[in-house]
């Protein structure tokens, strides 16, 4: 007995030299797990139309492409180089014009500039330069100015300020008319908002960055929506209700004359679509909406080419589904329906009245491609195996690929033919597999791998919370691990999903080295309906960490868990909620690493925090109660709290504030700062990202460890 003991335990060991395992160079160096990229459908391939040798700059010398547009005719082609990132959606570069016929190329302007695209008939270029909107006419090469006022920190055109372009999630603040013959743009004055700098360390006596961002309470841009007529010059100016607002969208009908401005208060619980005439901009109320919390603004809205017809996704009816209106108000249908939320609209065939959709199904942690007509009577799944489906149609509506995986198998793609019966139903039938990620799936087999388990998880409140987690390699339940959570628990957002990649390779790295690693997705998150997600209203951070606490508990009682290492993880929102871990929850988190946090909404901008937290002013106590600012006397264990020094969306501010409060409670701490990076602290030139990660995991080692963590010996530095 004794000695099949002995045979016993060596059997891991063996298991072990023939497998790899996950290093850090692997994932942030060398790239070693990448997958294959796989188009989908495309109709002209830029390859066919011109040959890369004749695309030139003015001096003669070939362009170093890094983006490019196609016109509609296929006969043109807009080449960027030198691109240079503003902010997270924002960039400019150098335009050139390529003509595919006579071969030559013209450069749009002197200098960068922003959103170069054509016109639905391809006559014309417009695009964004020192904050004002030009167009540019092909056939004759002139450009004018359709703005002449922008500035920079006082008034832009055509392009979005900080605030718009992070929270309402677009940089390009101007829009072709369907035919071309209008643009509709933006016009921001940004002189009442105040002004944040940080410093850049470039030169011998550094830079001062200085930027409009409204912090929580503070004062925004007046937003003005006007339409140009393309062949007359006349300017006018959309009319709207004027005041604390917002404009978080406008869109074209199919009509040339009629612009639709999506208008909201500043609580953004109330929503109207104003449809506006382009040569007067007189308007009037198109839809409507309100909610008793926030109502969530994104690009889901479809004006129909019948030109009478628009589709919308509402949660109004407490799940988040489709809704079919007529423009006049007569005719209002709800297409989707039950307890599940649709997550996406992948295309609309209006000729066989049938809208193809993506829904969180059969739980919220998948996607499945649905089908159903206009009347919403009759609805087909069109992909069925468990997973996560991302689905991409082709323009008439008779194939689609998908591009499936599942938490532990890398994604496969697939060819399907949509195909009706006699029923008049539709059916995806497949055609051919794609791709089958053969070389990743190779590389993978060479490792020692974990397999992510979906589970669920009761709070102290009645809720199931999901959560997959990750046991070490060669598990052995006798053992005690030491426990990770990673964390994310922002509003509406997702971290525990059946997809390839919900699990990253750096939490497998770390499940091989003797981790547990969990992820919950607490109360506020999304895809569950409005009042799971909405219930964090007035007071983010109270639920989601009580959440937070309530799961580490639990896991806390299983014994094969070392409840004297349990920590938390997290960045950004997560670094948030890994800073109320350390404070709130010290009792029970031991060790926490806080990349990027918000450490008190009172720093950070006013669309995202006021939509959930209404302003300072009004709400102080849910401001206050919730900032680990206010309970750094409580942390008991160890921490180590990360930032970019030229984080413009959540300021290193964040950091220093609750660095100086640790101070003064003589709270010990450990630190690291990331001189001229911003929010993602990312790089793999530079090597930031590597070192980034090599600090958190040998932080991790040191401070949440105990005899059953392989530790990484350093590697030997070179002299």
């Amino acid at each position: 007995m004794q000695k099949w003991s002995v045979i016993f335990l060596f059997m891991p060991i063996i298991s072990v030299a023939q497998k790899k395992l996950i290093t850090l160079d692997d994932i942030y160096k060398n790239g070693t797990f990448e997958s294959e990229v796989v188009p989908g459908f495309s109709e002209v391939q830029l390859s066919s139309i011109i040959n890369p040798a004749d695309v030139k700059d003015e001096t003669g010398r070939r362009l170093r492409i890094t983006d490019y547009q196609l016109s509609h005719n296929k006969k043109r082609v807009i080449f960027f180089t030198g691109q240079e990132a503003i902010y997270r959606r924002s960039s400019k570069a150098n335009a050139y014009l390529f003509d595919a016929i006579s071969k030559k190329t013209i450069r749009l302007n002197d200098g960068k500039i922003m959103h170069a695209t054509f016109s639905p008939d391809d006559s014309k270029i417009a695009f964004v330069r020192d904050n004002n909107l030009y167009l540019y006419d092909i056939p004759t090469g002139h450009t004018r100015a359709i703005t002449t006022d922008g500035k920079w920190n006082d008034v832009i055109n055509g392009n979005c300020d900080w605030v718009y372009e992070e929270e309402f999630a677009f940089s390009k603040a101007y829009q072709w008319s369907p035919e071309g013959k209008h643009i509709a743009y933006y016009r921001f004055d940004e002189s009442k908002v105040k002004e944040y700098q940080f410093t850049l360390f470039d030169n011998s006596y550094n830079t001062q960055y200085t930027y409009k961002y409204p912090k929580a309470g503070e004062a925004n841009s007046v937003v003005e929506i006007h339409v140009y007529n393309v062949a007359t010059a006349k300017d006018v100016q959309g009319q709207y209700d004027q005041g604390d607002i917002y404009i978080p969208r406008i869109k074209w009908t199919q009509d040339e004359n009629w612009l639709v401005v999506y208008w909201t208060n500043r609580h953004q619980d109330n929503l109207r679509l104003l449809l506006t005439n382009a040569e007067t901009g007189a308007s009037h109320v198109l839809y409507e909406e309100k909610n008793k919390r926030y109502i969530e603004i994104n690009d889901d809205w479809w004006f129909l080419k019948d030109g009478k017809t628009f589709l919308f996704t509402s949660e109004m009816n407490g799940f988040c589904h489709l809704y079919l209106y007529s423009l006049d108000g007569k005719n209002k249908t709800q297409v989707t329906r039950g307890d599940y939320e649709v997550t996406g609209v992948n295309g609309i065939d209006e000729k066989n009245k049938t809208i193809y959709y993506t829904m969180a199904y059969p739980t919220p942690m998948d996607r499945t491609m649905f089908a159903c007509d206009f009347s919403g009577n009759k609805a087909f799944q069109l992909t069925k195996t468990p997973g996560w489906h991302g689905v991409l149609l082709n323009d008439d509506f008779t194939q689609f690929y998908d591009y499936h995986s599942t938490i532990n198998t890398p994604q496969v793609v697939t060819l399907y033919d949509i195909t009706w019966n006699k029923n008049k139903e539709p059916i995806a039938k497949m055609a051919k597999v794609i791709n089958d990620n053969a070389q990743l799936n190779k590389k993978l087999h060479d490792y020692e791998l974990s397999k992510a388990e979906f589970i669920r998880v009761r709070n102290s409140k009645g809720d199931t919370l999901n959560g997959w987690m990750l046991k070490p390699v060669n598990f052995d339940s006798t053992k005690k691990y030491p426990l990770l959570f990673c964390n994310y628990g922002g509003p509406g957002s997702q971290r525990v999903e059946n997809r390839f990649g919900a699990v990253s390779y750096w939490q497998q790295m770390l499940a091989e080295r003797g981790y547990i690693v969990v992820c919950i997705d607490n109360t506020g998150t999304g895809f569950r309906g409005e009042e799971f997600k909405k219930k964090t209203y007035l007071q983010l951070g109270k639920y989601e960490i009580e959440d937070q606490l309530d799961a580490a508990k639990y896991f806390s009682n299983l014994s094969y868990v070392d409840r004297n290492n349990i920590g938390h993880y997290g960045g950004s929102y997560g670094g948030f909620m890994s800073s109320l871990a350390i404070t709130k929850g010290a009792d029970v988190f031991t060790a926490a690493v806080a990349v990027a946090p918000v450490t008190s909404w009172r720093f950070y901008d006013n669309i995202y925090t006021e939509r959930y937290m209404r302003t300072p002013q009004e709400n102080a106590k849910g401001y206050d109660d919730n900032s680990p600012l206010n309970f750094t006397d409580r942390i008991k264990g160890k921490f180590l709290i990360i930032h970019g020094m030229a984080d413009d969306n959540v300021h290193f501010q964040n950091s220093v504030e609750m660095i100086s409060a640790m101070i003064r409670n003589n709270i010990d701490f450990e630190s690291a700062c990331y001189p001229n990076k911003n929010h993602s602290i990312s790089g793999r030139d530079d090597n930031t990202s590597f070192h980034l990660y090599n600090k958190i995991t040998n932080w991790l080692y040191k401070n949440l460890s105990n005899e059953n963590v392989r530790i990484d010996k350093p590697a030997p530095k070179a002299f």
